[in-house]
């Protein structure tokens, strides 16, 4: 038998059987301090185990307790145990489905007749550890999947069994650790010992893959870190959330609502929060015409023949409401703004002198989203993109993406976002289009990045059906990221559109169109916004800026003056003149995250004046309402400094 050279990445070389494992090797080359960090490798771009023959020269890569990938596989074998000790406390009164690693975590998917309480998650928690104790191996054995089907049918897992026979393949693996074996194809973790910190968080219904014809099953979550320090930095991050979700913080400011009555899905904004969006608004119309964007207006249905031409009832008719009967003429509501702007290009004949054509539109659309994944205004069924479609010949077309790039880092420092990551996503399987105009396009967004110096990832196969993107992902204040900003190269609708305009050489040419959005749903970047600044938003932007409190009734007269000042100066302003105590109001004030309030007394009454106290408890000089008003204003010109 022939042996085989394994080197590891930045290390050294040695020949070795072929068959030998990534766990043998390592044996053979790390010193006993590196194997105590390495937890898996990566062969080949792909993160295998220590049960993994080699069967060709290779390079091993060590993923170590602190690289990106040891989480997933640390997360995915604590699952492992979870289910381990679920089964050790409850036998064969409870089923085991799948259990995978997600973000910030694990789950594992069980039936059982009773409901998990948080005293059962004392009881796995504290048989998981005395499993992680016993230092055992994660052991992989490949079995053909006839044996495999008759073991678990024997073991009456019909999960597992229905999983085997859906993969349609001659062999599965099977890990063991002590006596508890799982279907699974890793990888794990070398042995339990590894496995540092875990906490089981909350347990939710899942139907058995999804699906809502079958078994009801108990999804227990739970996470896993390396030592208890990050466990409890994230255990409180968690906590820290609960009091910025914005579906509290939208009830408790008074922002928004949601009612069965209207719809679920479907938000309606309350006087504060429209105020807060009618700023947002305003300021993404101004930057739009001082970057040199038209503003759009487009009708909410159209032709259902508008979505067949575009492909949207080919690639996204399961979120697409059904369409209606108008005159004999089927009507659908739209669900992407684009086709209405390619409307807008055929308005008339264009020439290269026109370009490029920037159009923008705040435009609100329509998706379904089955219930169970609507989650307050992150996941809604009715929202309106900060739209724009760019227009542009091909040699304009890095330029474009560029100022795009710009725009978008522009619009989200503003906000108070100065951390994301950026994603460029190639073509998916499921796509039309050249490969030259994909090779193009592909090429345009990468160059644009580059040049201007943005880190990014390359995300394989997630760009849309008509082209691929960049994606930016914001992280708030705990690290979380989110998906907002995007920008869309596309050579399809021009093409099936049939748009064109005339060249300098006058003849006709295709026109590049670029979909792209800044902070992706008002919706959706106004919950980050809510959970980002925990409800004390930025003055610019902020539904309430000042609050007037008296002291006594005497003051009430001079406390409607102020406010009529300052109304009159746009300052956004509420009185609170009840015959209450001062500490009682102010105390009323900082839970609702006013900015600033404004006490008067017989004093300020008698000097024109008003003391202004922040929402950090720190108070300033008394000054009169104009000083006031200049102070908000000069604030407010420092966007996304704070």
């Amino acid at each position: 038998m022939s042996d085989i050279t394994v080197t590891i990445a930045d290390g050294e070389s040695t020949q070795v059987p072929i068959s030998t494992t990534v766990g043998e090797v390592f044996v053979a080359l790390q010193s006993n301090k590196q194997r105590k960090r390495t937890v898996a490798a990566i062969l080949n771009g792909e993160v295998v185990d220590f049960n993994t023959p080699l069967s060709t020269d290779c390079t091993l890569s060590p993923v170590t307790i602190d690289s990106p990938e040891a989480l997933s596989v640390l997360r995915h074998s604590t699952a492992h145990i979870m289910a381990h000790a679920v089964r050790d406390i409850y036998g064969s009164d409870v089923k085991v489905a799948i259990g995978p690693s997600v973000d910030n975590g694990f789950y594992y998917d069980f039936l059982r007749s009773d409901p998990f309480t948080p005293e059962d998650f004392e009881k796995i928690e504290a048989r998981m550890l005395e499993i992680v104790r016993t230092g055992s191996l994660f052991e992989k054995t490949l079995y053909s999947s006839a044996e495999a089907i008759a073991r678990f049918e024997k073991e009456e897992e019909k999960y597992k069994v229905e999983l085997i026979q859906d993969l349609d393949v001659e062999e599965v693996s099977i890990y063991t650790v002590g006596d508890f074996a799982d279907l699974c194809r890793g990888p794990h973790l070398p042995s339990t010992s590894f496995i540092g910190a875990f906490k089981l968080l909350r347990v939710a219904g899942a139907y058995w893959r999804g699906d809502e014809k079958k078994d009801v099953l108990q999804r227990i979550y739970g996470t896993a870190f390396f030592d208890s320090k990050a466990l409890r930095k994230h255990l409180n991050n968690i906590e820290e959330a609960k009091k910025r979700d914005h579906r509290k913080l939208g009830k408790e400011l008074e922002l928004f609502t949601m009612q069965d009555s209207i719809g679920p899905g479907l938000p309606l904004w309350l006087p504060k929060g429209a105020r807060m969006r009618h700023q947002i608004e305003e300021f993404w119309k101004a930057e739009h015409y001082r970057h040199d964007y038209e503003l759009l207006y487009t009708p909410h249905i159209a032709r259902q023949d508008l979505w067949k031409t575009s492909g949207h009832l080919d690639f996204y008719a399961d979120s697409m409401y059904a369409g209606m009967d108008i005159d004999g003429v089927t009507y659908q509501i739209k669900p992407m703004n684009c086709p209405f702007h390619v409307g807008v290009y055929k308005a008339k004949k264009r020439s290269y002198r026109d370009f490029p054509l920037r159009w923008c539109e705040l435009g609100t659309v329509y998706r379904y989203e089955r219930a169970g994944a609507l989650h307050g205004l992150m996941r809604v069924r009715s929202f309106t993109q900060d739209d724009a479609h760019i227009f542009c010949r091909p040699e304009q077309l890095e330029d474009e993406i560029f100022n795009i790039l710009d725009f978008n880092l522009f619009i989200l420092k503003s906000f108070g976002f100065s951390e994301y990551d950026i994603y460029l996503s190639t073509r998916p399987e499921k796509s039309v289009g050249t490969d030259e105009n994909w090779d193009k396009s592909t090429n345009a967004l990468k160059l644009a990045l580059e040049k201007k110096g943005l880190k990014y990832e390359i995300d394989p196969g997630e760009g849309v059906f008509y082209g691929p993107k960049i994606d930016i992902k914001i992280k708030d204040q705990l690290g979380r990221s989110w998906q907002c900003s995007t920008v869309q190269v596309d050579f399809n609708l021009p093409e099936r559109f049939e748009l064109s305009y005339v060249g300098s050489d006058n003849s006709e040419h295709q026109p590049i169109m670029i979909h792209r959005a800044l902070m992706g749903s008002l919706e959706r970047f106004i919950g980050v916004l809510i959970e980002h600044h925990a409800g004390a938003f930025p003055l610019w932007f902020s539904p309430v800026q000042a609050r007037i409190l008296n002291i006594t009734d005497d003051q009430i007269e001079y406390g409607e003056k102020v406010y009529a000042e300052l109304r009159a100066a746009d300052i956004r302003v509420e009185k609170d003149l009840r015959n209450e105590k001062l500490n009682y109001k102010i105390r009323e004030a900082q839970l609702v995250k006013t900015p600033y309030m404004l006490i008067i007394g017989d004093k300020e009454k008698e000097d024109g004046t008003v003391t202004v106290r922040m929402r950090n408890g720190k108070n300033l000089d008394p000054m009169t309402v104009q000083e006031f008003v200049a102070l908000v204003l000069e604030e407010c010109q420092h966007k996304g400094d704070a």
